[in-house]
């Protein structure tokens, strides 16, 4: 559940909030060699000035895949090839967009709410089989069913709190 977490803070810091940041575009993933992979690892991503970010992609036959890339995630972003340079200019942000980017952190709060309630299940079902094979009693299964609950509740909870603050960061003028 902590990975969850953990998770949604790298997808935070990507959020942009008014400035060009590397990590804006850490969770674009790029088709390179039939698989998906980070664009860290097919480019350099740079910032040379505070509206704009640069990839330099390694390989010259990634440079339409990264492209395509990061125009079709949903960070709003319109990039312009130059050779093996990709100029990716960050728009400011007007109120359509903050409200864009609020849509967009929602949807990472959701993954992370979804992965928290996945680890739930996985500890859920061993708890029923441990039960199944006599490992542990009733009781001991109802009292370890409850705590995994108690975390459950408590990591949604700093979920929940991790995107009001962000949206507030975000909705800021």
């Amino acid at each position: 559940m902590d990975g969850a977490l953990e998770a949604l803070r790298r997808e935070f810091v990507g959020l942009r909030t008014g400035r060009a940041s590397a990590g804006l575009l850490e969770p674009v993933m790029v088709d390179a060699y039939g698989s998906l992979m980070p664009l860290t690892q097919v480019g350099t991503i740079s910032v040379p000035e505070p509206r704009m970010i640069t990839v330099q992609v390694w390989d010259r036959s990634l440079v339409q895949a990264t492209e395509k890339a990061i125009r079709e995630s949903d960070l709003g972003l319109n990039p312009a090839t130059d050779g093996q340079l990709i100029r990716v200019p960050v728009p400011a942000l007007n109120e359509e967009r903050r409200q864009e980017l609020t849509r967009v952190a929602g949807k990472y709060a959701e993954q992370a709410r979804v992965a928290v309630r996945n680890v739930r299940r996985d500890g859920m079902d061993k708890l029923k089989k441990q039960e199944k094979d006599h490992e542990i009693s009733q009781d001991e299964h109802k009292r370890l069913a409850e705590r995994i609950q108690e975390l459950t509740d408590s990591h949604i909870k700093k979920v929940d709190e991790m995107l009001s603050s962000k949206e507030a960061e975000i909705m800021q003028v």
